[in-house]
């Protein structure tokens, strides 16, 4: 029988380094992903799954990196139902203090049919052998189910009993596709606690996926009827509309406590931190109206809403901002601002940089301040983001001058690139500045890529407010996300493109193997 000190204590299963980035254009390079893990870590998360050690060379070394770097969570990673991905999923996981191995096959007819080609009799025998095989390499086995949410009710009870009985000590049944409605999906859960004999000997997990909006009130209702582990990432990333939001579900279960009795490890106030490190390494921005994380939520525009919130801020406030890490600034930071203070500020924001990168990102806030009134903590963040996760670029931006304006001539840009340590210069022209430029880029790299996106935010408000650029490129099927911050809106462009061009770069060395991921 699984051991569990409080029954009412819910396993945070963070799957943002794998399902997340199984995003299109959500790639990160090795050193992103172990700097997000220790952010996991550190936030209270219990378990990471770092990737698909089978996929790639890359994300066998992604998982290890984790692993190693890791010494408090779980570290997991992820398996199809045969020798070669257990037996490279384990030894991708052996550095790990507590390591994980997960493995899964497709339960559902459909994809027993089309996807598998297998008799339910197979995909049975499938379950116990390869648990049974994990189990040998791992004490910490979990299965999983497949399109779970629209398995047979009896078949999915068989797997369920013979998976347990194979040594996995926690069971996952995934709402795949996103299909399941809560109550369907609470009951779901409800009937195996009742028809599964074996049940008690395994923690019940789910991981649900957003397509039609309901991951986090699916995986609630699961919560409520029994299930003690909930798989999530941050920002809801992962593939097609996402995975439920980590943020989302820990805080409801903390806002709603009189409702829902259940407690995590996760402490609230690191979210915001991990949010925006997330948002920064894989290019996806939050929309501005994203509960818990986005810019607008503890926002308050409606002149009665705001005179409500100055009587007392519960009236509008369900949570406080502090609770999920968005401190208020004590520290204004402008032109004549020193390294003491610039330092200061960046510990208040969760920066813990080597004494290099804090050279490097004072250097760009001078510049920064030079040309802005005041330098708002979201200013400061996205020039550190812009300076610190870029280390590893094959290509860096160096400078850029364009001409353009109503005049009868074609806008031309001036770009100098660095390529692989060599310094290299162009001039472009095109139908405008940002084609000019992006054609320059080509110059200096040739690729042949299509542009599916260019968007510009201000990061805050003004005219002298930084540009946020965020561009995504493809090639060949495969997406990528660039993103850059600067006051001149044709440098974080041109930054943005080059930083979505590293990432495709990094792309190219990736290919996974036919696998939808639970």
């Amino acid at each position: 029988m699984v051991a569990r000190m409080d029954q009412n204590r819910i396993t945070i299963f963070d799957t943002t380094l794998r399902d997340g980035e199984q995003s299109p254009g959500a790639s990160m390079n090795l050193d992103e992903k172990v700097r997000i893990a220790l952010v996991l870590e550190e936030m209270g998360v219990d378990v990471i799954e770092a990737g698909f050690p089978i996929a790639s060379n890359g994300d066998f070394e992604g998982v290890s990196a984790v692993a190693r770097a890791v010494t408090k969570a779980t570290v997991c990673g992820l398996a199809r139902a045969t020798r070669g991905d257990i037996e490279r999923c384990a030894e991708a996981i052996r550095p790990a203090e507590r390591g994980r191995i997960h493995t899964f096959i497709s339960t559902s007819p459909l994809h027993m049919k089309f996807k598998l080609q297998m008799e339910p009799d197979k995909v049975l025998q499938a379950v116990k052998d390869s648990v049974g095989m994990a189990r040998k390499l791992c004490d910490d086995v979990e299965w999983s189910a497949e399109d779970g949410s629209r398995t047979e009710h009896d078949f999915l009870c068989r797997c369920v009993e013979a998976a347990i009985a194979a040594g996995a000590r926690t069971i996952n049944i995934p709402d795949t596709v996103g299909y399941a409605v809560p109550d369907e999906y609470g009951a779901l859960i409800a009937m195996l606690f009742n028809r599964v004999p074996n049940i008690d000997q395994a923690v019940i997990s789910v991981h649900c996926h957003n397509d039609l909006g309901l991951a986090v009130a699916n995986s609630l209702a699961a919560v409520n009827n029994g299930a003690r582990q909930v798989e999530c990432t941050i920002n809801g990333l992962g593939e097609r509309a996402g995975n439920a939001a980590l943020e989302e579900l820990v805080m409801a279960l903390r806002t709603r406590h009189d409702r829902m009795p259940f407690t995590t490890g996760v402490k609230t106030e690191n979210i915001i931190r991990a949010s925006k490190l997330v948002s920064a390494i894989t290019g996806f921005v939050v929309q501005p109206n994203k509960a818990i994380v986005g810019a607008n939520a503890f926002a308050h525009e409606s002149g009665i809403h705001q005179d409500g919130v100055l009587k007392n801020a519960q009236t509008y406030e369900i949570m406080t901002p502090e609770s999920v890490g968005l401190n208020r600034s004590t520290l204004v930071l402008g032109k004549h601002s020193g390294r003491a203070a610039f330092k200061s500020k960046l510990k208040e924001l969760g920066w813990d940089l080597g004494d290099n990168a804090v050279e490097d990102a004072f250097r760009r806030f001078k510049d920064l301040a030079d040309k802005k009134k005041e330098v708002f903590d979201e200013d400061i963040e996205a020039l550190v983001d812009d300076e610190v996760l870029r280390a590893n670029d094959r290509i860096r931006f160096v400078s850029l001058e364009v001409v353009c304006g109503s005049k009868h001539r074609p806008p031309s840009a001036s770009l100098e690139l660095e390529v692989d340590g060599e310094t290299r210069a162009h001039t472009a022209t095109g139908d405008g500045p940002v084609d000019a430029t992006f054609n320059a880029i080509k110059a200096l790299f040739p690729h042949e890529v299509r542009l599916q996106l260019f968007q510009v935010n201000a990061v805050t408000q003004g005219t002298d407010a930084q540009a946020e650029v965020t561009v995504r490129l493809e090639e060949d099927g495969k997406t990528v996300n660039g993103q850059s911050a600067d006051t001149d809106t044709l440098v974080a462009s041109a930054r943005a493109y080059v930083n979505a061009l590293n990432k495709l770069l990094v792309k190219r060395q990736k290919t996974a193997p036919e696998a939808l991921s639970a």
